[in-house]
């Protein structure tokens, strides 16, 4: 039993050796000519000093490694803070879903925000939401959305309440 195992690992190590697997890396995609908004931006859950906001666009195409950006602040004359989420594009999707955290956030406190997204490279994905805005909840309470799936399974966001 124990040359049968020394066999087999010989032989899965002779194999890799003559065999190797490699990662392929692709070129980027071309760009998507028009990048468009299809689920305007919207809480996906928030605790009274952080928040995660999530949108859908059409696949910006480009570079595989992407990030959702946002902007935002108290005064929706003043986006001067931002928060950045990565994410990797899948290229068989048509649509992207983006996440982005922002943390030390203040209890309480409206803030206003535009999202937008790019490549790893720092180009823009040509598109931004109008502002939009917010209230973080009180300390020690949370917001939070599910997904519910219907029979006819279209998919609904409904809010979910209590701490």
């Amino acid at each position: 039993m124990n040359r049968l195992l020394v066999k087999l690992t010989i032989t899965a190590a002779a194999g890799g050796l003559l065999f190797p697997t490699v990662a392929q890396i692709l070129p980027p995609q071309k760009r998507a000519e028009h990048v468009e908004i299809t689920k305007a931006p919207e809480l996906e859950a928030a605790v009274d000093d952080m928040v995660i906001v999530r949108w859908t666009t059409i696949n910006p195409r480009g570079d595989d490694e992407h990030y959702g950006v946002v902007h935002y602040g108290t005064d929706p004359e003043d986006l001067s803070q931002t928060a950045k989420g990565h994410i990797r594009l899948n290229r068989k999707h048509p649509e992207t879903t983006f996440r982005v955290r922002m943390v030390d956030l203040k209890p309480q406190t409206t803030y206003y925000y535009k999202v937008s997204s790019m490549g790893a490279d720092g180009e823009s994905d040509g598109l931004e939401s109008p502002v939009s805005k917010f209230t973080t909840p009180a300390a020690g309470e949370r917001i939070l959305t599910r997904l519910r799936l219907r029979p006819t399974r279209h998919v609904e966001v409904a809010p979910v309440g209590g701490s």
